[in-house]
């Protein structure tokens, strides 16, 4: 349930990309479904009558204001019977989703839609999900393309893209090199297999790589088939708008843009097998591998290694290789960069707590693990985000770009707070940085590590939510440490690089040690002994210094006190000081 708190704290703090604000003063506006069905296909958000937006204004005080909505109650009963009626394909929408508050004495009416199953998209309007398809995008809602429409339609089964007969393409179109290795591979994962005896097509079938046209009796490879085995003229024939690329921009030297690359150059056939066979050895390749015996075999592969291969395999298994794209894969000294084509089948959140298995090439998927590549229950991306926290590396990074329909995932190899990073920011913002909460220094530190942040990235690295986070965020920009840019209903924020630290911000503790000049030898003694032990008492000045009396000691404190180097703080029943 939503109630005007959460209301006050959506319009104050919220992303806009998720929020819609409507007057609705009279009636039900007809533009309603539009937002339903946007956030319904693309991730959810809260739609609220009786608010209205005034685009342009910054300042979020003056950017809605409310109004007067009469008769809530029968705007509510016809949202319902509307959203029920043949309006809608779907409704998704359950009685909590739906509510009315006061605000001020106003009436609102605020609807939230969740993000609807792949099995249930699109969600549409007026009967025709060609014309009545949206989803949400910085500008608001936008009408989707038919081919955005047909990937939802082929998503929505579980049976997977990859399982269509590609007609005319037979056993010749398979490069038998490929064929063969893998198969060398297979039998010694699996040595007692029956499928190691049977013949080449025999075998090809078995692994969905080939099958029957029912209606015609004819038979032949299933785009699982092709991708995964197939020559690579035949590959570029069939899947011209599918690109396979590895760039490797590590250790270079100067001068050059790239160290290693592997793309189609006429040297190697390039199907989806070659290219993680040649592309995995270079992307470990540098990486530390422990020497370990298990009986008699040595062992030397790490979790990291794993999660690499987990990587890659979940780039091509979640592939939509029917839309324009390329299969991309990066190596710097900092970390791997991953790219496909295509949209996420599940929420992100999910995806990150794991046990969910929706392959859109489940066919592909079953051809890997048969080799001992990737797994198909859930876990691959739980162990990529395990390896990298036993690592204490930065959070990995699984995001989805909706108008390039483009999923990337970013893996870095530096700590979340290294001490370079730290070190940046202390000289950027003095004294201020280290009065900051943590949750506002990790958020400093990603702006400053990765050249930019978002509400949505700051979700999967503190796990808080998003009205949360944009409070923190607002907090940062109002000290001007970051600043934003908004792309209409899309914002991001940037560390100010130009920040200047106030003269009331250079404290005694933004002076080095050798340059504090003290009254007396008494008062550095009590200065130091704080330094290290972190407070000092009354009494404990008494253990330091020649003064005899209570009253010495606490003359002795309120004069350095005055002088600006401590602080006086209560602790229970007395009172410790600490350096300011």
């Amino acid at each position: 349930m939503i109630d005007s708190k959460t209301i006050l704290e959506l319009l104050k703090y919220g992303e806009r990309i998720n929020l819609e604000c409507k007057k609705a003063a009279n009636k039900l506006p007809n533009s309603i479904w539009e937002t339903y069905s946007s956030f319904a296909n693309t991730d959810g958000g809260i739609i609220l009558f009786g608010v209205e937006e005034h685009v342009g204004e910054k300042e979020a005080s003056k950017r809605f204001t409310f109004v007067s909505i009469e008769n809530a109650e029968q705007i509510v009963r016809d949202f319902w019977n509307t959203i029920n009626s043949d309006k809608v394909n779907v409704n998704i929408l359950k009685d909590a989703n739906v509510g009315t508050c006061k605000i001020n004495n106003y009436t609102l009416i605020w609807i939230e839609v969740p993000q609807a199953d792949y099995r249930q998209r699109p969600v549409y309007i007026n009967g025709n999900p060609i014309k009545g398809t949206f989803k949400r995008n910085h500008e608001g809602d936008y009408h989707c393309t038919e081919e955005e429409v047909k990937a939802m339609l082929r998503d929505a089964s579980d049976s997977g893209n990859d399982g269509g007969l590609l007609v005319g393409y037979t056993m010749n179109d398979i490069d038998m090199a490929s064929l063969r290795s893998y198969r060398i591979e297979f039998e010694h994962r699996n040595p007692d297999h029956v499928w190691n005896s049977v013949d080449d097509l025999i075998f090809i079938k078995n692994m969905g790589g080939y099958a029957v046209d029912r209606s015609t009796g004819k038979e032949w490879l299933t785009a699982a088939g092709l991708l995964m085995f197939g020559k690579g003229i035949a590959v570029r024939e069939r899947f011209d708008n599918i690109r396979m690329d590895f760039i490797d921009e590590s250790n270079l030297v100067p001068g050059s843009r790239w160290s290693d690359r592997l793309t189609y150059d006429g040297t190697w056939e390039n199907n989806l097998y070659n290219f993680i066979r040649q592309v995995l050895p270079k992307l470990v390749q540098g990486l530390q591998r422990p020497f370990r015996l298990d009986g008699m075999i040595r062992i030397d592969d790490t979790a990291v290694h794993t999660a690499i291969r987990e990587a890659v395999v979940n780039m091509m298994i979640h592939s939509d290789y029917l839309i324009t794209g390329i299969l991309k894969i990066l190596k710097t000294d900092k970390g791997f960069f991953f790219s496909n084509p295509g949209n996420l089948k599940l929420p992100v959140q999910d995806i990150y707590e794991g046990g969910h298995s929706i392959a859109r090439n489940p066919r592909i998927q079953t051809m890997f693990r048969m080799i001992g590549l990737g797994d198909n229950i859930g876990s691959g991306f739980p162990t990529i985000l395990s390896a990298w926290k036993a690592e204490n590396w930065r959070k990995p990074d699984l995001s989805q770009n909706e108008e390039l329909h483009q999923v990337e995932l970013k893996l870095w190899m530096t700590s979340l707070m290294p001490s370079e990073c730290m070190e940046y920011l202390r000289n950027l913002f003095g004294l201020a940085y280290d009065h900051l909460s943590k949750e506002e220094q990790i958020i400093l530190g990603t702006a400053y590590l990765e050249r930019e942040v978002t509400n949505v990235r700051i979700q999967s690295i503190l796990d808080i939510h998003s009205i949360e986070i944009g409070h923190i965020l607002s907090m940062l920009v109002e000290k001007n440490m970051l600043l934003i840019n908004r792309k209409g209903r899309w914002t991001t924020y940037y560390l100010n690089e130009k920040y200047e630290i106030n003269s009331e911000q250079l404290e005694i503790a933004d002076i080095p040690y050798s340059e504090i000049e003290f009254k007396n030898e008494t008062d550095k003694r009590i200065y130091e002994y704080i330094q290290v032990n972190g407070f000092i008492t009354t009494y404990q000045v008494l253990n330091i210094t020649n003064i005899r009396t209570i009253s010495g000691a606490t003359a002795a404190l309120r004069r350095m006190a005055k002088a600006g180097l401590i602080n006086k703080i209560r602790q229970g029943r007395q009172f410790i000081y600490q350096l300011k």
